[in-house]
């Protein structure tokens, strides 16, 4: 179902064109200061309107994405992908997530040794 006139809150937008999974993970990341319009922070009652650019800092990952349609009910990932044009950066290639401090299933746990190694790799 879409909107022909007006504005949507934005956790709700969010969430019907499927950037997060749930509706009140949305509105947590509004609260937490992760949801950006147009610049700005805002909190989830805040407006969307088409033409905004919304930047949404979710699941270690930066969504940049520029409303081209409204709507108020979650809709299928076809529809959805038509409301906005995603101008995010590419996500990190999965062979470096996979390098970050591993351990072996049932490897116990790690000792201080080992866990200044994983430090060091992650560069904390």
């Amino acid at each position: 179902m879409t909107a022909d006139e007006g504005t949507v809150r934005v956790d709700s937008w969010i969430w019907s064109v499927r950037l997060t999974k749930t509706r009140s993970a949305a509105a947590t990341a509004c609260r937490g200061g992760h949801v950006r319009i147009n610049g700005d922070r805002v909190k989830p009652a805040a407006a969307v309107r088409p033409g905004d650019e919304v930047r949404l800092f979710h699941a270690g990952r930066e969504r940049i994405v520029v409303v081209s349609k409204l709507v108020r009910k979650r809709v299928g990932a076809a529809i959805a992908a038509e409301c906005y044009v995603d101008n995010s950066p590419p996500p990190p290639p999965r062979e470096e997530v996979a390098l970050l401090g591993v351990r072996d299933r049932g490897a116990g746990r790690p000792t201080k040794r080992d866990r200044r190694e994983m430090e060091r790799l992650r560069g904390n």
